[in-house]
């Protein structure tokens, strides 16, 4: 039963999903106004509805409220959204409440550089990228290609060769697509079971993947964003701090664009004190690399694993053993741990069985005490895995910068295709000149690097995103950049922890010749169910 009044009723019903059950949705109302009211809300003995209902509808607030809600509010009705949200936040909240509304943001025609730096943030920001599995890049605009002329090079006396060489590079990607889609097709024949539609995604995809390591950092893609207002203000903190002025253009850009939708959220980062942070964040990356240097200097880099494991706990099975046990009993965990510390192998891996269950899809995840232990691994792989994997969020990731001194990959279907000579070719020319540009413009001459570069980045992650990392990443229709990635490291993690590794059930260790055909065929047949 309703606590309302019908005329009250009647001013509620279009803001709340219902107004007769404990748990209800917000809807119609701008996220300035959501914010302030979680921010009330936490501070009142009061109904969230009744808080919206007496202290936002017929509080004097009235004139913003209508405003507010209304499909076009003016600059007046903004600015009036914007005090009233910044004494709610003063009077009952702090910064955790600028996690209470949010934006989507869409940035288009952006470089991959940028991209990345986007990427970075964990928490807070959902980010989806256009993919170069299922969409070309060769398309031109106005006869030129589709890829960031960096202001910097563009100045300089390595302009010319800059476009040349990234000309070169999408021309090799274009004129090599229908030849390479032809021999994928001849080399895996198209059977009964599969339809057109399967048969041709999966081919131009397994294409597309064998190309993309011809595309360069300054390849232009779209990214998609939903975020909340804190994290959006320690991004737009974060690019004002980048070394790149492309970045720096782009924070600009959001922080107008979010200024139209959700102001009060992120207004201090345009402040003194945001600005401040900013700079504290520049002199700290400018100093590091400077120290770096010194304390480098002269030393060479060799070959390594593609994958390398380079710290691991030792008593990781008690660690999470003990963590198992804890919830479940009344004693101290230093008092479990001496209990665990007497187990056998066996009872240990008794109680991990018992509690990572009979897990019927990768899907089914252990528990938080798998968070217990952490494994530390240096990667040294191509530009496009880094690129796919660089999208795990509840991990530490830090890349180095994007160099052509590692060397590249080339796919060994390219090879067989007969068509090796010319993609290597192209990315040879495009290593000697970012080296030229690297010269003059160091930070700059990253845009030149292909994808089919390797990279060097250092992944840190506890067992229970590692199942979830690992499983997913080892899947058949995976990329198989990092799909041997992902092996590498389920192998790694076998080595040293068998025990932890044994329910890690659905790693995929297979070779598959078209990653992405199971995929279709199952695709087909939801279409087929929703027909």
């Amino acid at each position: 039963m309703t606590e309302f009044t019908e005329s009250e009723s009647q001013l509620l019903e279009p803001f709340f999903t219902n107004l007769d059950r404990p748990i209800f949705a917000l809807r119609n109302l701008p996220e300035v106004l959501k914010g302030a009211l979680f921010s009330r809300y936490s501070r009142t003995e009061k109904s969230l509805r009744r808080v919206l209902l007496e202290e936002f509808i017929t509080a004097p607030e009235v004139d913003f409220f209508q405003a507010a809600v209304a499909l076009s509010p003016g600059l007046t009705a903004q600015s009036k959204a914007e005090a009233f949200y910044d004494r709610v936040l003063i009077g009952y909240g702090d910064d955790s409440v600028a996690e209470l509304g949010g934006a989507h943001l869409a940035c288009e025609e952006i470089s991959n550089i940028a991209a990345k730096i986007l990427e970075d943030s964990r928490l807070g920001l959902s980010p989806l990228e256009k993919s170069t599995r299922y969409v070309p890049f060769n398309k031109k605009v106005n006869g030129r290609y589709r890829y960031y002329r960096e202001p910097a090079i563009m100045a300089s006396k390595h302009s010319t060769e800059y476009e040349a060489t990234l000309d070169h590079l999408f021309d090799t990607y274009t004129n090599l697509f229908d030849p390479l889609l032809a021999w994928v097709q001849s080399e895996t024949p198209q059977d009964e079971q599969t339809s057109d539609r399967a048969y041709l995604s999966a081919t131009r995809a397994k294409t597309f993947d064998l190309l993309r390591g011809l595309l360069p950092m300054a390849t232009l893609t779209n990214v998609g964003f939903f975020g909340n207002g804190r994290a959006f203000e320690y991004l737009l903190v974060k690019l004002a701090a980048s070394v790149h002025a492309e970045v720096n253009e782009i924070g600009q850009g959001i922080q107008q664009e979010l200024d139209m939708v959700i102001p009060s959220f992120v207004k201090r980062a345009k402040s003194d004190r945001g600005q401040q942070y900013a700079q504290y964040l520049a002199n700290n990356v400018r100093n590091s690399q400077q120290l770096t240097q010194k304390v480098l200097a002269n030393q060479l880099t060799a070959p390594t694993e593609l994958v390398t494991l380079v710290e691991f706990d030792s008593d990781a099975e008690s660690q999470v053993v003990t963590a198992i046990l804890y919830p479940h009993s009344n004693l101290s965990q230093v008092e479990i741990r001496q209990v665990v510390d007497r187990l056998t192998p066996s009872e240990l891996q008794e109680i991990i069985n018992a509690y990572t269950g009979d897990r019927q899809s990768r899907f089914h995840r252990p528990g938080r005490a798998f968070e217990e232990t952490y494994y530390t691994f240096d990667i040294l792989a191509d530009l496009g895995a880094y690129r796919d994997l660089h999208r795990h969020r509840v991990l530490t990731q830090e890349r180095q910068t994007y160099t052509v001194d590692h060397g590249f990959e080339v796919p060994e279907e390219v090879i067989a295709a007969g068509m090796g000579a010319t993609y290597q070719g192209a990315l040879e020319r495009a290593a000697v000149t970012m080296k030229a540009i690297k010269q003059d413009l160091p930070t700059a001459a990253q845009y030149v690097v292909p994808f089919a570069f390797r990279t060097r980045w250092r992944i840190k992650l506890n067992l229970r995103e590692a199942y979830h990392f690992i499983e997913l990443r080892s899947a058949a229709q995976g990329h198989p950049g990092y799909r041997s990635i992902a092996q590498s490291m389920y192998e790694k993690i076998v080595e040293v922890h068998p025990t932890l590794a044994a329910n890690m059930s659905f790693v995929d260790l297979a070779k598959y010749r078209l990653e992405r055909l199971s995929s279709e065929r199952k695709l087909d047949l939801k279409i087929q169910q929703n027909t």
